[in-house]
C-alpha cells in the first residue's frame, strides 16, 4: 500500500499530489477532526486537580475519520503533514488519536512552502510530533473554555440573552471601548496657523516670532494671529539660510501576519479576514507557469527572518534585472519587535523569484493577482539598497518673525523602483544668504483640534501586535466574532462600539478586571509560548487560573447587580396592573410587563402585542390538547398548545412525497424546505436519518443500482451517485435542466468546496 500523508485541506492535498509519485497518497482531514463538545463544558478536573479535556469527533466528521483509519491501516508509512504552528501541530496530534496511532509514533513533516524541493526535504527530514507545542495549543483551548463558558453564561444572566465573553476578545473589545472614552472625552481647542507666499510662488510657514518658536496650537486665538499678521505686513524680509541635506529612507522588512493585514486593508481595501482567505490559496496552490503549487510560504507568522536560498535568489534577480545600484554589499536581515515572536518561522515571501506578477497575470484571478504582487515586491524590496532623498529648508527673516519653507528631491529611488514612490519632487529655488525677497500673501487660518481616529481593523491588529494581545492566526477571527456579536459595528471602515459593548467592558473592569487586562492577556500568551518551549508545566498554568477564576463567578451570580437594560414607562400592564418596563432584547425594543415570568404581557414599542396564535380543532398526537398555527422565518406551522409542556410541531402544509423509496429503510421521501433552501429526507426520520440535496431520481446509477441525485450547483448541474464508493457523475442534459427559479432556489446555501 501506498505512504499516506495527512493533511488539512484538499487544496494543499492536491497540490502537494502533484509533486509526488504513485507511493504517496495524500488525503484532507478538511481541519480539525477531534475538539471540545459544543453542547457541554467538555473538561474536568480529577481529585487531583488535573484538568481532562474531553475531545469529541463532530458527527459530521465521522466519514472522514473512517476513510483515515481505513487508510492508515492499509498504508506502510502515516506521515502527518499539518500546517507548522501549534495549531497544526495539535490537529496532527488528533488526526492521530482519532485514527487510533500512537501521536509520537507517526513522522511529522513541516514546510514553510508547498514547492516540490519543500516537500521532499521534508519527507527526507522528518521529526516527531512536539507534544510541547501540542500541551500549549491544549492550554489556550482549555483557557478560551473555561472563560467563554462559564463567563458567558453570568453576562446573559446579568445584562442580556446571547452575550458572550471571551479571552482575547474581551481585551480587545476593551481596547476599541477605551479609544471610544477618549473621544467622548475630547475637548476641541482653537488654535490658528499662518502661511504666506513669497516670491517666485515659495510656500512657507511661520516659524518664529518675536524669538518665540510656533509649534501647533502656539498661536490661541484669533487676536493672536491678527497681530502676528500685522506685524508681519509691515516686515521687509532677507533669506537668513538654505540648507540642503540628504537622507535615506530604509528598506521595508519582508511582511508578517500583522503587517500583511495591515497593507492589504491600506492599500488594497481588503478586511483582514479577505486577506487571509486569499493569502490562504497563494499558500496551498494554484495554477502557475510551472504547474500547480504554492507561490507564497506560510502565511500565519509573526516572524520576519528569511531562507538564505530565497534571498541568494532575490539578489540575483535584483543585480540582473535592476543593476548593481540597486543591490546592497550584504543580504538584509530583519528581526520583529512582536512579543513573543516565533523566530524560528519565516517572513511571508514568494516561493518563486521567478514567478513575477507579469508572469502571474496569466495564472491568477485579480484579488490573488492584487495580493500576490503586494507580497512579492515587499519580499523584493527588502533586499535592495536605500532610497535618497535630498530635504531642503529655507528660512526668511524679518524684524520679528521668520517663516520657513521646505523642499524634498528624490536623489536614487532605490527600493521604489518596485515598491513605487508617488510623491513629487518639491524644489526650492536657489538664493543667495542675506538676498532681499518679497512677501506677496499671507494668510491666517482657524482650525480646531480634532478627536483621535477610531480604530479601522488595520490599526487596531497594529495595537493588538504592539501590546501581545493574540497571535498571528487570533488577529482577523477576532475581529470577526466582536462584528457577529454586535458588540461592534464597522462604519466606513472605522470601528465603532455598541452601546451593550459598554455594559459588558462596564461589568467585566468591576469584577473580571483580568479578562480585559491587556498587560494580563499579554502574559499569559508569554506563558503560553513558555509551554511551548518546554518551561512551563501546562496542568499548573490552568491551575492558576482556573481556582481564583471560578470563585469570582460564584461570588458574580450571587453579588453582581444586574444591568438588563429595563426602562421604566409610566404605564401599567393591562394584564396584572405591573409597571410596563422598555426592554432591549435580541431582535431589538419591546415592552414587557416588570412581574415577567409570572406575566408574560409584550407589545412593541407602538403598542401592537404579537399575534395570538389561531386555535384549531386538531389535537396533539402527544398530548391530546388542541394545535395552534404559529409563524416563523420559515412560514407558518402547528404548534401544541401546551408548549411549552409538550414541544409537538408539525408542518402547516403537508411535505410532498416522492415516488421513490428511501435507500436506507425504504420509507417514502420528503421534499421539505429548511434554512439551506429545499431538501431531501426519510419520513421515518429520525430513526432513519437519510438526506440529500440532490432530487433523487428513480432511475438506479448504472454502474452500482445506487441512488442517483440531481445536484444543482454554481458550478453547474449534474447526476451523482449516494454510495461513496461509486464515482458516478455526469452532467445534466440540457432538457433536463431546472429554471432558474428552481436553480435560485436549490443553490440557496451552496458554497464552493475544495
Amino acid at each position: 500500500m501506498k505512504n499516506l500523508i495527512i493533511v488539512e485541506s484538499p487544496a494543499k492535498a492536491r497540490t502537494i499530489s502533484n509533486f509526488l509519485g504513485r507511493n504517496y497518497k495524500v488525503v484532507a482531514s478538511k481541519g480539525h477532526i477531534r475538539d471540545l463538545p459544543k453542547s457541554s463544558f467538555g473538561i474536568t478536573v480529577d481529585e487531583n486537580g488535573v484538568f481532562i479535556p474531553k475531545y469529541s469527533i463532530p458527527r459530521d466528521v465521522n466519514p472522514i475519520v473512517r476513510e483515515l483509519k481505513k487508510l492508515a491501516k492499509e498504508a506502510e508509512t502515516v506521515y502527518i503533514a499539518t500546517d507548522e504552528d501549534r495549531e497544526g501541530e495539535a490537529i496532527g496530534y488528533h488526526i492521530a488519536m482519532a485514527i487510533k496511532k500512537e501521536p509520537e509514533s507517526l513522522p511529522r513533516i513541516v514546510f514553510h512552502e508547498i514547492t516540490k524541493t519543500a516537500i521532499q526535504y521534508a519527507l527526507d527530514n522528518p521529526r516527531k510530533l512536539d507534544m510541547d507545542s501540542i500541551n500549549a495549543q491544549q492550554a489556550r483551548r482549555l483557557l478560551d473554555r473555561i472563560v467563554g463558558y462559564k463567563l458567558s453564561p453570568l453576562l446573559a444572566s446579568k445584562i442580556q440573552k446571547g452575550l458572550s465573553a471571551g479571552r482575547v476578545q474581551s481585551s480587545t473589545l476593551k481596547i476599541v471601548i477605551d479609544k471610544e472614552r477618549e473621544i467622548k472625552a475630547f475637548k476641541s481647542e482653537e488654535y490658528w496657523t499662518i502661511d504666506s507666499l513669497f516670491e517666485k510662488s515659495i510656500e512657507s510657514s511661520i516659524y518664529e516670532f518675536n524669538g518665540q518658536k510656533m509649534e501647533k496650537m502656539s498661536i490661541k486665538n484669533e487676536k493672536m494671529a491678527m497681530e502676528i499678521v500685522a506685524s508681519v505686513a509691515k516686515d521687509s524680509f532677507v533669506v537668513q539660510s538654505l540648507e540642503k541635506k540628504e537622507r535615506k529612507s530604509k528598506t521595508p522588512p519582508p511582511f508578517m501576519t500583522s503587517t500583511l493585514q495591515q497593507s492589504a486593508s491600506t492599500q488594497l481595501g481588503f478586511s483582514p479576514k479577505k486577506t487571509m482567505i486569499v493569502a490562504q490559496k497563494l499558500y496551498e496552490g494554484v495554477k502557475t507557469n510551472n504547474g500547480n503549487m504554492g507561490v507564497i510560504t506560510y502565511m500565519r507568522t509573526d516572524s520576519l527572518n528569511l531562507a538564505k536560498e530565497a534571498v541568494s535568489n532575490a539578489r540575483e534577480y535584483i543585480n540582473s534585472n535592476f543593476g548593481e545600484s540597486y543591490l546592497p554589499e550584504k543580504p538584509k536581515n530583519y528581526s520583529t519587535k512582536a512579543k513573543g515572536a516565533q523566530e524560528a518561522h519565516e517572513a511571508i515571501r514568494p516561493t518563486l523569484v521567478e514567478f513575477t506578477p507579469e508572469i502571474a497575470k496569466e495564472y491568477l484571478a485579480s484579488d490573488e493577482l492584487r495580493l500576490y504582487t503586494l507580497i512579492y515586491n515587499r519580499f523584493l524590496a527588502s533586499q535592495m539598497t536605500e532610497a535618497r532623498m535630498e530635504s531642503q529648508t529655507l528660512l526668511f527673516e524679518g524684524d520679528k518673525s521668520i517663516f520657513k519653507a521646505s523642499g524634498r528631491k528624490l536623489l536614487f529611488d532605490g527600493f521604489y523602483k518596485v515598491t513605487g514612490y508617488n510623491e513629487k519632487d518639491k524644489l526650492l529655488p536657489e538664493l543667495e544668504k542675506g538676498q532681499e525677497v518679497s512677501i506677496n500673501n499671507v494668510i491666517p487660518e482657524q482650525h480646531f483640534t480634532e478627536p483621535p481616529p477610531r480604530y479601522n481593523e488595520a490599526s487596531l491588529i497594529k495595537k493588538l501586535e504592539s501590546l501581545g494581545i493574540g497571535r498571528p492566526s487570533t488577529y482577523a477571527p477576532t475581529i470577526s466574532i466582536l462584528q457577529t456579536r454586535k458588540y461592534i459595528e464597522i462604519e466606513k471602515k472605522r470601528i465603532h462600539p455598541t452601546e451593550i459593548a459598554f455594559t459588558v467592558i462596564e461589568m467585566l473592569e468591576e469584577h473580571f478586571s483580568e479578562i480585559v487586562d491587556s498587560s494580563f492577556t499579554s502574559n499569559m500568551e508569554t506563558q503560553l509560548d513558555e509551554i511551548d518551549e518546554g518551561k512551563l508545566d501546562w496542568q499548573e498554568l490552568l491551575s492558576k487560573f482556573y481556582e481564583p477564576f471560578m470563585k469570582k463567578i460564584a461570588h458574580g451570580k450571587e453579588h453582581i447587580v444586574s444591568k438588563k437594560i429595563a426602562i421604566p414607562t409610566g404605564e401599567m400592564c393591562p394584564k396584572c396592573g405591573h409597571e410596563l418596563l422598555r426592554r432591549k432584547g435580541r431582535y431589538g425594543e419591546f415592552i414587557a410587563c416588570g412581574n415577567f415570568p409570572k406575566c408574560k404581557y409584550t407589545t412593541d414599542l407602538e403598542g401592537n402585542a404579537p399575534p395570538e396564535p389561531e386555535l384549531t380543532d386538531i389535537k396533539c398526537d402527544k398530548c391530546g390538547s388542541f394545535m395552534v398555527i404559529k409563524d416563523s422565518r420559515l412560514g407558518k406551522f402547528y404548534a401544541c398548545s401546551s408548549y411549552p409542556k409538550c414541544k409537538n410541531a408539525k408542518p402547516l402544509v403537508p411535505p410532498k412525497e416522492l415516488d421513490i423509496p428511501c435507500p436506507r429503510c425504504g420509507s417514502v421521501i420528503h421534499e421539505k424546505e429548511g434554512k439551506r433552501g429545499t431538501f431531501y429526507g426519510c419520513s421515518n426520520y429520525p430513526k432513519c436519518r437519510f438526506i440529500s440535496n440532490g432530487e433523487p431520481q428513480k432511475e438506479p446509477c448504472p454502474e452500482c443500482d445506487g441512488m442517483v441525485v440531481h445536484k444543482v450547483l454554481k458550478t453547474g448541474e449534474f447526476y451523482e451517485c449516494i454510495e461513496k464508493k461509486c464515482k458516478f457523475k455526469e452532467p445534466v442534459p440540457e432538457d433536463k435542466l431546472k429554471s432558474p427559479k428552481e436553480k435560485d432556489k436549490s443553490t440557496k446555501n451552496e458554497s464552493k468546496k475544495d
